[in-house]
């Protein structure tokens, strides 16, 4: 397994603390609500003062012609969360050399944006008084779907999302990250590119049109992703350096290279041909040749190891007293073995 290809079993984890991080940190910055309908208010008159307040026509669109209403909102809740994932599985599966770069850009820009509702609550368009002109199409087509009244949640479960996450916009934010890994990864064909630059391009449209986000939240979350993939290569960089100090600290097996310590004294001899094996263990040979009368023809002229057959000394390990004969030691009047 290379380098880049990284264990399913070990990126499942840290995509869902990091996701659940995320989730449980919106609804910890959920802030002060007066707070958040200010922030709103003066994003929205800001867009008004750079003639840039186009989210009250889309609206207005999408509540007159339920044929576009109806489908953004389908857009809104669902492929936010099926598309982004998806992609995910697919570069981990058929490119995984750029696995690792496109998750890390993924996690970081998602924390950043966390950073972002906390620091800017800011309530969406949807929310503010009906005098501002907006329309909660959530709610107005929310019996043709699973969400309420309470954005993109399932009934019943809006207060376990938080109302005022508005700035930057992670919808247009993880859009904006799928065309960029359909544009490098998946080819060049006509149609992939297509869909990588449209399929941003329209979920800006559907924020704005549904009355979940301004035009200045779709502009954040393009920032974000822009400052997310600058600090991509350094958190990888710091990742990798942490993953080697906690090495150090966990011990490995023979597996891992380290090699044990062999059993018994340090000084105890070792048989001659014995092995150490990589485990620590010693191996002997299953026999040992057997000596002869006179020197084989390997040995031949070679000086007689531990001082030949009327050694005292007649196998590493095994000592004899002088006129004492080791059972496989033969005598001077014992036969010679028959020649092969």
């Amino acid at each position: 397994m290379s380098r880049n290809r990284l264990l399913w079993w070990t990126e499942l984890p840290l995509l869902a603390a990091v996701y659940a991080a995320y989730s449980a940190g919106r609804l910890l910055a959920r802030g002060d609500v007066s707070t958040a309908v200010g922030n709103g208010l003066a994003i929205l008159r800001f867009e008004e003062w750079l003639w840039l307040d186009v989210e009250r026509p889309l609206n207005r669109l999408f509540t007159d012609n339920a044929w576009l209403g109806i489908p953004a909102d389908f857009f809104y809740a669902a492929l936010h969360y099926l598309v982004t994932p998806a992609l995910l599985v697919w570069v981990y599966r058929r490119r995984s050399a750029h696995y690792r770069r496109m998750r890390t850009w993924l996690l970081v820009s998602t924390l950043i944006g966390l950073v972002g509702f906390t620091l800017l609550p800011t309530c969406p368009p949807r929310l503010l008084a009906a005098g501002h002109g907006f329309v909660d199409t959530m709610a107005q087509y929310g019996h043709y779907g699973w969400w309420g009244g309470e954005a993109s949640a399932p009934r019943g479960l809006g207060g376990l999302t938080n109302q005022y996450a508005a700035m930057p916009s992670l919808h247009v934010g993880w859009s904006l990250w799928c065309g960029v890994v359909l544009w490098q990864l998946a080819g060049r064909r006509g149609w992939v590119r297509a869909v990588a630059v449209g399929y941003p391009l329209l979920t800006t449209v559907v924020v704005m049109g549904t009355a979940n986000h301004y035009l200045l939240d779709a502009v954040a979350g393009a920032a974000v992703m822009g400052l997310g993939l600058l600090l991509t290569r350094p958190a990888t960089r710091f990742a990798e350096r942490l993953a080697g100090r906690l090495r150090r600290y966990v011990p490995t097996g023979p597996a891992g290279g380290a090699v044990a310590v062999p059993e018994g004294p340090a000084n105890a001899p070792v048989p001659v041909g014995a092995a150490v094996s990589r485990s620590g263990s010693r191996s002997v040979p299953r026999s040992m040749p057997r000596p002869s009368g006179g020197p084989s023809r390997r040995t031949a002229g070679a000086a007689p190891a531990f001082g030949g057959l009327n050694s005292p000394v007649v196998t590493t390990g095994c000592h004899t007293s002088p006129g004492e004969r080791h059972p496989r030691q033969p005598t001077d009047d014992s036969p010679a073995p028959a020649a092969r």
